[in-house]
């Protein structure tokens, strides 16, 4: 992939003037495009910058022929050389005239995917497509996002779902879960009334908190996040979601750290997980109006 065909430049045919600005995502790309243009908008639907101004054209077109002045004309080669030193061979890498890389949906994929320079989501193919010159970048970030591929194949997360099921057998697990409890630190609270993912019951909503410090737990192995410091955390009461809950839930705009997940036991849900509990809650639905149905007979 050229880089030079990345950057695109589009006049306005509409009744307000200005251009439309197309290029590969880069943090410091955008950061700089921002301050260069304080009046430009992102439009969702057509995936690119609108710079209102009768000037626009010219004034994009001249801050693209800056940006490509300072990119390296060999990268692209040097990046190719780099690949034929240490080629990366995965399941999930297509190589060709750039490098395009293709996975189940993950959160952790798309944090790392915009992590690298010049990456770019091509929603044609439904695919990341990356420069040969962002290779090192890609390299250094692949353990992580191949990991998390892993994880949200179809037949892996069926594994976690059966693992779930069987752990859902344990009579103490059963007697825990109808108490609608979750141990929460009390400086981290989660917020109430919203979606909130949790380490032990999954996505659920918090309505109240208690104010007194725990002072044991029953079932600590359901609850490993607050071994550590155990007066640190109060009671949260939960509720199970609505299916019309979820469906208008906004997923979280990025990934937890992993270090603050271990310690609160909660987070804010991810697309996927939003779409694995309107999944698992249809089933819920479907199981009752079969019994339904088969009780009427």
């Amino acid at each position: 992939m050229e880089i030079t065909s990345a950057f695109r430049v589009t006049a306005s045919d509409g009744s307000k003037p200005g251009a439309f600005a197309t290029f590969p995502y880069d943090r410091e790309l955008v950061r700089r495009f921002r301050e260069a243009f304080p009046r430009a908008r992102w439009r969702a639907d057509e995936e690119c910058w609108f710079v209102p101004g009768t000037t626009a054209v010219r004034r994009l077109n001249a801050w693209i022929s800056q940006e490509l002045e300072t990119l390296d004309r060999h990268a692209d080669d040097k990046g190719r050389d780099a690949f034929a030193f240490e080629p990366l061979a995965s399941p999930y890498l297509i190589v060709g005239d750039d490098l395009a890389v293709r996975t189940p949906y993950s959160r952790t994929v798309v944090e790392a995917m915009r992590r690298i320079p010049w990456a770019r989501w091509d929603p044609a193919a439904k695919i990341w497509r990356v420069p040969f010159r962002s290779y090192d970048a890609l390299l250094s970030l692949w353990p992580e996002i191949e990991a998390a591929a892993r994880r949200n194949e179809p037949e892996a997360r069926r594994r976690r779902r059966q693992k779930m099921k069987d752990q859902g057998a344990s009579p103490v697990r059963q007697t825990e879960r109808r108490r609608f409890r979750y141990p929460v630190p009390e400086d981290e609270l989660p917020p109430l009334g919203e979606l909130v993912a949790t380490r032990t019951w999954g996505i659920v909503i918090f309505e109240a908190v208690d104010t007194e410090p725990l002072r044991e737990v029953v079932a600590e192995d359901l609850y490993p996040h607050v071994k550590p410091s155990l007066n640190r955390y109060v009671w949260a009461h939960w509720r199970v979601p609505l299916l019309s809950e979820i469906y208008r839930a906004r997923p979280a705009k990025a990934a937890d750290d992993p270090m603050n997940i271990a310690r609160r036991g909660w987070w804010l849900p991810d697309r996927e997980e939003l779409r694995e509990k309107a999944r698992e809650l249809r089933r819920m639905e479907r199981s009752v109006q079969t019994r339904r149905a088969v009780s009427d007979h």
